[in-house]
């Protein structure tokens, strides 16, 4: 189980981020063109995510942290095959599916996501990790208010919800 913290903006520019971005070295991992599928659970999301880049089944809780979401995953897995699905996902109700291209960038153990939304634009993400419990919550905020004030994101450009909750 790891923890992070994230900071998630609406974006008026994903080129003026990138930029500032590149300018600041960050690490480009692609452009990875997304479908997350939700799942009906008791607590928190399970999420199947299927990319050009990123393939995962997750399961995790988000709670609000002073203008950022701290979250608890409970479950990580890479690539899951057709068997784990069937174990993990059963006979569970798919709730909602979403689209995105995304765009990754990382700095350290922060992770940015430059997102285009199927249906409701553009947005940042900032994503301050902790694989193994050794950065604290602490700096992890202090990392995306840092990064939040380096990119320009205005406090009224926050948001609280989930894309599949817009």
């Amino acid at each position: 189980m790891y923890a992070d913290i994230t900071i998630k903006a609406r974006c008026l520019s994903t080129a003026d981020a990138e930029a500032i971005l590149q300018q600041h070295n960050a690490e480009y991992k692609g452009l990875d063109v997304q479908t997350d599928t939700f799942y009906d659970v008791d607590f928190g999301k399970l999420k199947l995510r299927k990319g050009t880049i990123e393939n995962v089944l997750i399961h995790y809780n988000r709670v609000w942290v002073g203008g950022a979401k701290q979250t608890e995953v409970m479950m990580y897995l890479k690539n899951p095959g057709d068997e784990t699905m069937k174990a993990v996902c059963g006979d569970l109700e798919v709730i909602s599916e979403l689209r995105k291209m995304r765009k990754i960038y990382f700095i350290d153990n922060v992770k940015f996501h430059l997102d285009q939304v199927e249906g409701h634009g553009q947005f940042i993400e900032i994503e301050a990790i902790d694989l193994d419990g050794s950065i604290g919550t602490e700096t992890l905020k202090q990392q995306c208010d840092y990064y939040k004030d380096l990119l320009q994101i205005e406090d009224d450009d926050l948001i609280n919800d989930s894309y599949i909750d817009l």
